[in-house]
């Protein structure tokens, strides 16, 4: 988006400001009464535009990162105060960084889903309609905050993540993956392996030593609490054990995660910047987390309980995901999503989940390593992963989360802080 066309844009939003509410606009805000966070908005559209999709979790934490990751180097890129993401600070002086965080999340997600091209539209026009500014830097924050976007995609359209891979062929001895019921083919997801990372080094670079010797005290210990705690008609799994595995598979981490950081953003007054990084932080750790997950997942290819215990009378809670066991996707996206929080607003940190699976039903916990703890008891209550997967797991994603931490979006004046610095 050229600045002329920016230019048309705010026009056609002064035209039809009269009439925002009948745009269909699906913008939610998580403060009626105040002024709202643009950057907050507009990763809640996001949210709402891969739920209308039907993305599935792992792919889903990718684009987030790719949204996410253009809205911060466009809002950073107007009067840097970090180091940039993929897009080096170009924009106009004057530009206006509400525009820019609008053009960038419109334009990545527009691009990426064209046949929500209705519903982003709206979005934008009450997104611009709720601004202030001169024309001129609104204009040019949007063309920024577009162009942005687009060299985003463009980096990441050659990230390996559309490579088609060989056939899998099945392994053949104890431990090796099978195919389980609910799905067919190949084991999904598998291109997320070599999939090019937005912060670490490589896809493997924290993978994990592998799952333990299926004779040992370990495994033999944790295939016994799955069998017990998994088994649809568990005789010991408790009522709240049993919403615990619902609440936290009906739903997806992206989404839980990016839930609770707008949350606390919002209780702490973080402004465009801090949000930006913030989110930007929390995406691009989930999408990596992913990324490395998925490669142990392709490098061990551990058979799932229901393969390990095969007992055709055993059948797990919830329908075991059609990929590799080890280690556990779930624990590791939401530990890097946790750690990135914890470094922000403390581990003792006050906060609440909601699943759009459960309506109405929320936990709440004091630490964020509780969360993640019950992260890894609804995986295992839901009868599909082992415990030793989600501790491995966890602590992959809290590696992946440290590293990005360390090397992205560093302060240009050398300082390392995380939710104390004071953007402008």
């Amino acid at each position: 988006m050229n600045r002329k066309v920016a230019l048309c844009v705010l026009a056609a939003v002064v035209a039809l400001s009269g009439a925002v509410g009948a745009t269909g606009s699906r913008m939610l805000t998580v403060r009626a009464a105040e002024k709202t966070n643009v950057v907050i908005d507009w990763n809640q559209v996001m949210l709402t535009t891969l739920a209308t999709a039907g993305v599935a979790p792992p792919p889903g934490t990718r684009l987030g990162a790719i949204v996410q990751a253009a809205v911060f180097d466009a809002v950073n890129g107007i009067e840097p105060q970090y180091t940039f993401i993929h897009v080096a600070p170009g924009a106009p002086p004057g530009a206006s960084r509400e525009a820019a965080a609008a053009g960038a999340a419109y334009t990545a997600l527009v691009t990426m889903f064209p046949l929500q091209k209705a519903a982003l539209d709206a979005d934008l026009r009450a997104s611009l309609a709720g601004m202030n500014g001169s024309d001129a830097g609104m204009a040019d924050g949007l063309a920024w905050g577009s162009s942005v976007a687009t060299q985003i995609l463009a980096w990441r359209k050659t990230d390996g993540f559309s490579t088609v891979l060989p056939a899998y062929v099945p392994g053949t001895s104890p431990g090796d993956w099978q195919p389980t019921p609910g799905g067919t083919g190949d084991p999904k997801f598998r291109s997320l392996a070599i999939t090019t990372p937005f912060a670490m080094t490589s896809p493997s670079q924290f993978r994990p030593a592998g799952p333990p010797a299926l004779t040992s005290a370990l495994y033999l210990q944790d295939l016994s609490e799955v069998k017990a705690f998994g088994n649809t008609t568990s005789g010991v799994r408790t009522p709240f054990q049993t919403e615990t595995a619902k609440f936290w598979q009906l739903d997806n981490p992206t989404d839980m995660w990016d839930r609770v950081a707008d949350t606390l953003a919002v209780e702490h007054h973080y402004n465009l910047l801090r949000s930006a990084r913030l989110l930007a932080f929390v995406n691009v750790a989930e999408a990596d987390a992913a990324i490395a997950v998925w490669d142990a997942k392709n490098t061990y290819n551990f058979w799932r309980p229901i393969t390990a215990i095969g007992d055709p009378t055993w059948v797990p809670l919830m329908t075991t995901p059609y990929f590799q066991e080890y280690p556990s996707g779930h624990s590791g996206v939401s530990s890097a999503a946790a750690t990135v929080l914890a470094s922000f607003f403390g581990n003792d940190a006050d906060f609440t989940v909601t699943s759009n699976g459960l309506p109405g039903v929320t936990r709440s916990f004091t630490t964020f390593s509780s969360a993640v703890a019950q992260v890894a008891d609804a995986r295992v209550f839901a009868g599909f992963h082992f415990r030793f997967s989600c501790n491995d797991a966890s602590g992959v994603g809290a590696q992946v989360a440290n590293f990005a931490e360390s090397t992205l979006m560093q302060h240009t004046d050398g300082e390392n802080e995380q939710g104390n610095v004071s953007d402008s």
